[in-house]
């Protein structure tokens, strides 16, 4: 367990903008920072990072914090994974108080795999360079690739023997679990109980977060085994969505917002080549058809993407969609292609940098030229052909969330497809009238919203003190189920393969008090009422100290005040019970049966009701300001009405999930 002086002073030494700074491309603001939301997907920045009070807002998700909580939200950190983060980050010694075996062997599960994981990436990597058979094979290939020893140590390239289970066995005698070898996919457990390692006989590239941690592996078979796949990537876990990762993202975060481009390639070595030639600022999406979660990835560090494809590649024209999605993010893409038989490994290989460079540069085509060059070979003679081309380039149009942009591509296409603009006008409206009358019902949900709050009489509602309500059942929800893991469903919007944009329903596994510390820290929320604030403050620290919660501990360390509050809570869950309801045929749905539905609605009422104080306080002192200060009050406001119905609308949904 982490002692409080180290906790301390991780608090005391870490800059929140610093932290987030790696991750999340930050330009300054005044004393503030802003950038675009890692949340959530959105074209203009509502991020919000403040170095003076040291804390953090994302005003389209409506999360927000400390460092820490950044790092729980974004990373999925638990509340000590995060703190020993920063602690390295900072080179902070660790003090831990001491623990008992039995707490040793109850370890956090996801931390288990990080750790096997990491051992793995070390076992590789020494095989490699310390054994024959990993000098003799593995080195052997790195060399003919002319990565250097200072490459292959950069991005931990090992190798893996060819004996059937010599990392498992390692592994095994490190203390290390059979249950996580195999939930890694490091290993494969099969129905007789007998065990192999996946990864045997291959060369290594260990897959990374963007902050660093070892997530999983790619590898590569030098034999030719025809029944073998030639790679062979870890499968999903807890800690590797394949999905949501891009190869070399670590490397590459601080070149690529330097640079203010991403070069996006296919494969492992392309990427190691290029960075080792000089152009650092790449990443690969591995092999897989690129998802929205990488794009979105890399839309974090820069709005500009650079596709490199091979001069021979054969499914260019599948390719073609990934370019649809990195527009559809409202980002700008260019696309280049090496000369037959080069790839961006190769071709790497075979120039400077300065002559790599400036072939990249010259060669970059805008992606309505690329498409043009692409598909007009086979529509050239054939009228139907072409009309599906043009129909083709205008949907990649449709895509781009810029109507500016959208008019000069229109232009661009009609030019080099000698056809009127005016027919690919029609075209383009007929493409874009579904995503324009959902972005008009939006826009009058926000002035509606906006009506209410200025019209809403407040005499009804201030008969009952809401806050006091809400806040005692926050308490009421640790003392009861603090411990309790619970799914949480969150609705986020992301865009099918049609371009419209869909609620998609996300299902996250956590304890309750974890779930409430966050959700406050997310608005910077404390508890108006002391007793309240002091009970709370106390439930957090105890359910962050001990794996479960224990009443009667609990109770033995309250002040006779703090005892009393919490025994009439506890009592209040009984009173149903006395009505004895059952012998009359009538049940009643207790709270136990959908704990995160009562958490969900009681947070988010709190939320709504602080957010609705805040908006009533600005346009109360609306007429009070001078007039350069009354935009700043506006777009405030407007911000928070955003928030308000977006939070409005997640109760709705979170009742019809459980009806």
């Amino acid at each position: 367990m982490i002692s409080r002086e180290t906790i301390d002073k991780v608090f005391e030494t870490a800059r929140v903008e610093e932290v987030i700074g790696d991750f999340v491309q930050l330009k300054r603001a005044g004393s503030n920072y802003k950038g675009l939301s890692p949340f959530s997907d959105e074209r203009s920045p509502s991020f919000m990072v403040s170095p003076v009070k040291q804390i953090w807002k994302d005003f389209s998700s409506g999360k927000g914090g400390s460092v820490v909580t950044f790092l729980m939200e974004h990373e999925h950190f638990t509340y000590p994974e995060a703190i020993r983060f920063l602690a390295k980050k900072y080179n902070i010694e660790i003090e831990e108080t001491e623990q008992s075996q039995e707490d040793k062997a109850e370890a956090n599960e996801k931390e288990s795999l990080y750790l096997v994981s990491e051992f793995a990436k070390n076992y590789f990597s020494d095989t490699l360079l310390n054994t024959e058979e990993g000098k003799a094979i593995g080195l052997s290939y790195f060399k003919e690739r002319r990565f250097t020893n200072e490459t292959i140590a950069k991005f931990g390239l090992g190798y893996s023997p060819e004996t059937w289970d010599a990392f498992t066995k390692e592994a095994l005698s490190k203390g290390y679990q059979l249950e996580f070898l195999e939930k890694t996919g490091l290993t494969i457990l099969r129905e007789d109980g007998k065990h192999f390692d996946r990864f045997k006989g291959r060369v290594m590239f260990p897959i990374q977060s963007l902050s660093g941690r070892n997530l999983g592996f790619g590898g590569r078979i030098l034999t030719n085994d025809k029944k073998a796949a030639k790679y062979l990537n870890s499968p999903e876990s807890d800690i590797y969505h394949k999905s949501k990762v891009l190869y070399g993202i670590f490397h590459a975060k601080q070149a690529i917002a330097k640079q203010n481009n991403c070069y996006l390639v296919e494969g492992y070595t392309d990427v190691i080549q290029l960075h080792q030639a000089g152009v650092e600022n790449v990443v690969a999406s591995s092999g897989t058809a690129l998802t929205p979660d990488q794009i979105r990835l890399i839309n974090r560090l820069t709005k500009n993407i650079t596709v490199l494809f091979d001069g021979d590649a054969a499914g260019l024209r599948a390719s073609v969609r990934g370019i649809d999605l990195i527009l559809e993010e409202g980002m700008n893409v260019k696309v280049c292609t090496f000369p037959d038989g080069d790839d961006p490994d190769s071709f790497a290989r075979k120039n400077s940098y300065e002559d790599l460079v400036s072939y990249l540069e010259n060669n970059a085509k805008d992606f309505i030229q690329f498409k043009a060059s692409l598909l007009m070979d086979e529509a050239q003679n054939d009228p139907i052909k072409k009309a599906d081309l043009i129909r083709d380039m205008v949907v990649s149009i449709s895509k781009i969330p810029d109507r500016i942009k959208r008019e000069i591509y229109i232009q661009e296409t009609a030019r080099i497809m000698d056809i009127s603009e005016q027919v690919l006008l029609n075209t383009l409206a007929q493409l874009v009238q579904k995503d324009i009358s959902e972005a008009g019902k939006k826009l009058k949900q926000e002035y509606k919203a906006l009506e209410v709050v200025k019209t809403e009489p407040q005499s009804s509602q201030e008969k009952v003190n809401i806050v006091y309500e809400l806040e005692r059942k926050i308490i009421e929800m640790l003392l009861l189920y603090g411990s309790q893991e619970a799914d949480f469903e969150d609705f986020i919007l992301k865009a099918n393969e049609e371009g419209e944009m869909i609620e998609e329903k996300e299902t996250n596994t956590s304890k309750v008090h974890q779930r409430i510390f966050l959700s406050l820290q997310e608005d910077e929320v404390e508890l108006a009422n002391t007793l309240f604030k002091e009970i709370y403050n106390d439930l957090i620290n105890y359910y962050n100290q001990n794996e479960e919660f224990n009443l009667e501990q609990y109770l033995m360390q309250l002040s006779p005040e703090h005892s009393q509050v919490v025994t009439d809570i506890l009592m209040n869950e009984e009173k149903e019970l006395l009505h004895n309801w059952e012998t009359k045929h009538i049940y009643v749905k207790t709270k136990n049966q959908n704990v995160s539905q009562y958490v969900s609605e009681t947070i988010i009422s709190l939320r709504e009701y602080l957010i609705n104080k805040l908006i009533m306080d600005l346009m109360s002192s609306y007429n009070n300001e001078e007039e350069n200060d009354l935009e700043e009050i506006k777009a405030t406001i407007n911000d928070y009405n955003k928030l308000k119905v977006n939070l409005t609308n997640k109760i709705g949904r979170i009742r019809s999930t459980y009806l």
